[in-house]
């Protein structure tokens, strides 16, 4: 039985998704590979761009990284069954290798699918923060089964 169902999921709750240490290695060779400009890559191109402060992940990296403590925390112990998409998706500040990034998934909204009675879609707000600088925000809405669809049981 799955620890987390579309019930779990309550406006106002804060899942804490614990902290990761950005390794600068993986950063590069994620850009390498999906995200190559040169302030992902080269650390004399990145230090030209006086916006950014220095070698940087990509956003999609800090996506990612957001991700993987979704799913370790909560997906993986869930009834998720996948998401249609979000919005609103930003990079308020750059991160750099050895930064500490602290996830959360902030529950903004639920119900339950009038035509699917057995799904819940659930709105959460994606953030990792660098001591008090949010660097990573989203907000999405989230697939889960409900313990007991209406009108069974």
């Amino acid at each position: 039985m799955p620890e987390f169902a579309y019930e779990d999921f309550i406006t106002g709750r804060v899942f804490d998704l614990g902290s990761t240490t950005v390794d600068g290695a993986e950063m590069i060779e994620f850009a390498k590979r999906f995200d190559p400009q040169p302030f992902h890559l080269d650390p004399v191109a990145a230090a030209a761009n006086t916006l950014l402060g220095g070698l940087c992940a990509s956003g999609w990296y800090t996506a990612a990284l957001w991700m993987r403590a979704w799913a370790d925390t909560v997906l993986n112990r869930s009834t998720s069954l996948g998401s249609p998409g979000g919005n609103n998706l930003s990079w308020p500040a750059p991160v750099y290798g050895g930064d500490v990034l602290a996830a959360q998934a902030g529950i903004l909204g639920a119900r339950v699918s009038r035509s699917k009675p057995e799904l819940g879609l659930v709105t959460v707000l994606a953030t990792l923060h660098r001591d008090d600088v949010c660097v990573y925000r989203a907000q999405f809405t989230a697939l889960f089964g409900v313990r007991t669809p209406a009108g069974v049981g």
